[in-house]
């Protein structure tokens, strides 16, 4: 009997390993939002790292977190790092592109609690009166990465944050109208 038991236990940890396997090397989850203000706003807020604790929703996860900042607001090759506990954990953002007003493209490494290095763009197009503004976020799966994809839905996990992210920029960014 234990001997059955064993074979399908290998078995199922056989299939889980070859599903995780056969799973997409690369990811991509993008998020959208209109937001009433200037594409200059929206780009000045988001461009400074500095801005950011103010409307990322990862920025207040913990208080006690040490960020560091380097380099001028919204240019090429600066960066903001952060060391926090469990939630936050640590990495470092860096600008590698810079468009005025329509572009802004960084290099995101994570150190903890999972190792990952991805990109993550904010695009700006005129909507009317303001902004569209895109968020994506793109990467390789490593193994582990694929594993926990049979069992975590990212886009819907990172999709939640960066949904709560842009309300928080339109929060900030949009003046009430008069009535």
């Amino acid at each position: 009997m234990l001997t059955y038991v064993l074979i399908l236990l290998l078995g199922l940890i056989g299939g889980v390993v070859a599903a995780a396997s056969l799973r997409p090397e690369k990811f991509s989850i993008s998020r959208s939002a209109i937001i009433d203000a200037p594409a200059s706003a929206v780009f000045e807020r988001i461009s400074d790292f500095r801005n950011w604790e103010g409307w990322s929703p990862w920025a207040k996860l913990d208080p006690n977190a040490v960020k560091n900042f380097d380099g001028p607001p919204g240019a090429v090759g600066s960066s903001f790092e952060w060391f926090g506990a469990a939630k936050m954990g640590a990495g470092k953002i860096t600008i590698l592109e810079c468009v005025r007003d329509e572009m802004l493209r960084l290099r995101l490494n994570l150190e903890r609690p999972i190792k990952a290095v991805n990109l993550a763009t904010f695009a700006f197009s005129p909507a009317g009166e303001g902004t569209k503004v895109v968020w994506t976020m793109s990467g390789k799966k490593d193994f582990y990465g694929k594993l926990l994809g049979l069992f975590v839905d990212m886009d819907k996990m990172i999709g939640k944050d960066f949904e709560q992210g842009l309300a928080n920029l339109k929060t900030l960014l949009e003046i009430p109208q008069a009535a």
